[in-house]
C-alpha cells in the first residue's frame, strides 16, 4: 500500500490485496468502504470514496484527481455472464464460468451519485457527473449528466471547477 501525505483512510474500511492500492495526497474513504484491490486499485489527489462504497478492482480500477463517488456505489471490473450460458460464482471452476472484463477509469473532476453501479470497462469522462440510482454500463462523454437505468446523457456541466483546480493546486504548492 501507498499513501500519500494527508490520506484519510477509515479503520472501518475493508482492504483486500492491499499491496496493489495506491492512493494520493488529501484523499479520504469513508467507514464501511470495501476496497478490493487484487488487480490494481490507484486513488488520486483529492479524490473522496463515501461510506458503504465497493470498488472490486479485479481488472484493475483508477480514480483520478478530484474525483469521488457517493455512497453505497458500487464498481465492478470484473462481472459474471448472466446470459444463462455459463455457470457463475467464484466457488465454480473456471472452466464453467464467463467473466466480462475491463479497467474503469473516472477522469478528473468525475462526479458519481448515490447508489450507482459501474460495470466493467467504463470510463467515466473528465467532469461527468452520473446521478444517483444510474446504472452505467457504457462510457460517459466528459462534462456530460447522465442519469438512469442505463444511463444516458441529459445535459452539459460547467467547466469551472477547472479554475477553481488551478487556484486549489497553486495555493498548496503543487504548481
Amino acid at each position: 500500500m501507498i499513501l500519500g501525505k494527508e490520506v484519510n483512510l477509515s479503520q472501518r474500511a475493508v482492504i483486500y490485496s492491499p499491496d496493489n492500492l495506491v492512493i494520493g495526497d488529501h484523499s479520504r474513504v469513508d467507514d464501511f468502504c470495501i476496497l478490493s484491490c487484487s488487480g490494481g486499485l490507484t486513488i488520486g489527489k483529492y479524490v473522496h470514496v463515501a461510506c458503504y462504497t465497493a470498488l472490486f478492482a479485479g481488472a484493475g480500477i483508477v480514480l483520478e484527481d478530484f474525483s469521488c463517488i457517493s455512497g453505497h456505489s458500487v464498481i465492478y471490473s470484473k462481472s459474471d455472464d448472466y446470459s444463462g450460458e455459463y455457470m457463475s460464482n467464484p466457488t465454480v471452476p473456471e472452466q464453467y464460468t464467463k467473466l466480462d472484463s475491463g479497467l474503469v477509469t473516472l477522469k478528473r473532476h468525475a462526479m458519481v451519485g448515490h447508489n450507482v453501479t459501474i460495470m466493467p470497462g467504463v470510463t467515466i469522462g473528465e467532469g461527468a457527473t452520473v446521478g444517483a440510482k444510474s446504472y452505467v454500463t457504457r462510457d460517459c462523454e466528459a462534462w456530460g449528466i447522465y442519469v438512469g437505468v442505463p444511463a444516458r446523457k441529459i445535459g452539459e456541466k460547467s467547466r469551472n471547477v477547472l479554475n477553481l483546480e488551478q487556484e486549489l493546486l497553486r495555493e498548496e504548492g503543487y504548481l
